[in-house]
């Protein structure tokens, strides 16, 4: 069984420049897009994962 996943714009997305995030959280995973190219590659990471990347983000 396959589930679509729920997309949303990133907060860390500039508005109308050209660094747009697209995020999905499904249990457990986080997966991450680019907005302009939404059938090309993604990223997945663990809930912990994410959790260390955005610690780093404001460190």
């Amino acid at each position: 069984m396959t589930t679509e996943l729920a997309w949303f714009k990133s907060s860390y997305s500039s508005n109308d420049g050209p660094d747009c995030v697209e995020v999905a959280i499904s249990t457990p995973t986080i997966h991450i897009r680019d907005s302009k190219n939404k059938n090309g590659a993604r990223l997945a990471f663990t809930g912990d994962a994410w959790s260390e990347f955005l610690s780093q983000m404001h460190a």
